[in-house]
């Protein structure tokens, strides 16, 4: 039988993500003694406290053992944090080193959510793909430079380690571990008794783009305002460096360097928000909207879509938009 250890941080953290790795991974045990076989994982809750409390005391998780008690484990899992991930890195040394001598003892690790943040600074995540909330994730590359940051991925899976996106979506990694450790009979059988929906990947369609502001550049803060407030116009890169009285070249090397994305990638995203919150909040068709937010070529604006969100205009109206639902069913 295999080791699991599902951790308990310090400090306040998501209690959601540890309740239901620890409920989907006892169910599995049951599943298969229901089959007549033997349990895959010995299932533990572990920390460095006898208690952590959450949500101002409100509900209390008492770890089986601490973790100078487990020498050897194999699988670990590490919860979401809430918000304050600094703070969270401060208080949990002994646990973010547990950590990494864990794995180089060939345990494998998988973070929820924000928990990639206690990866990252046990240095696990150096060079390596991971997944995190998009709303966290360019902290994370501010912080963590040489982790390469997917936040459209939903799931990552490299070197034995396994990140995943935001909040509930630690549901799917769950079960994609089910199916690691366990089989595919279990992991269906799983998602169908919590409900949840399988194999999903991408957590694109959730990122709400509100633009990259977190830097000192006035300049491109000026350049961002400006793509921002010409929705409707197909904008020239060459032509809005040359507002600003910059050079191509440096204008994309400054660009890059202050918001992650070149120009041409930020105006897309710029474009493809608004056309979300038109799908989402209007009866527009999907040539208006298209219009709108300066597309002419209904294919380029379809591609751009699907790139940025994983899913055609029309499978993000009919998923968000409620008149469209109603609509359809028509």
């Amino acid at each position: 039988m295999k080791h699991l250890t599902i951790l308990v941080p310090d400090g306040e953290n998501n209690l959601s993500s540890i309740v239901g790795a620890y409920k989907i991974f006892t169910r599995a045990n049951a599943y298969q003694k229901e089959l007549g076989k033997r349990e895959v994982l010995q299932i533990e809750l572990a920390g460095t406290s006898s208690e952590v409390d959450f949500y101002n005391g409100l509900f209390t998780a008492r770890p089986h053992k601490h973790i100078s008690a487990i020498s050897k484990t194999d699988l670990i899992i590490v919860p979401s944090l809430n918000h304050n991930y600094q703070q969270a890195i401060k208080g949990n040394g002994s646990l973010i080193d547990w950590i990494g001598q864990q794995y180089r003892n060939g345990a494998n690790v998988a973070s929820i959510c924000t928990g990639a943040y206690l990866l990252a600074a046990a240095g696990l995540l150096d060079g390596k793909s991971c997944s995190t909330h998009w709303l966290a994730a360019d902290q994370l590359k501010q912080l963590y430079p040489k982790v390469h940051v997917q936040t459209d991925q939903l799931i990552t899976d490299e070197q034995g380690i396994y990140t995943n996106g935001g909040a509930y979506s630690f549901l799917n990694l769950i079960l994609y571990l089910v199916e690691k450790y366990y089989n595919r009979e279990t992991a269906i059988f799983c998602s169908k008794v919590f409900q949840i929906e399988i194999d999903r990947q991408c957590q694109s369609a959730f990122i709400i783009f509100n633009g990259q502001r977190k830097h000192s550049d006035e300049l491109i803060k000026k350049a961002q305002q400006y793509i921002e407030s010409q929705l409707d116009e197909k904008i020239s890169i060459e032509d809005l460096a040359a507002h600003f009285s910059i050079g191509r070249r440096n204008f994309d090397r400054r660009f890059i360097k202050a918001t992650g994305n070149t120009p041409t990638e930020y105006a897309q995203r710029v474009k493809v928000e608004a056309a979300k919150k038109a799908f989402e909040t209007s009866r527009k068709t999907i040539n208006e909207v298209m219009y709108e937010v300066g597309y002419s070529d209904l294919k380029a604006f379809r591609e751009v879509f699907r790139k940025i969100t994983g899913l055609s205009p029309l499978e993000y109206r009919n998923r968000y938009n409620k008149d469209a639902q109603v609509i359809s069913k028509m």
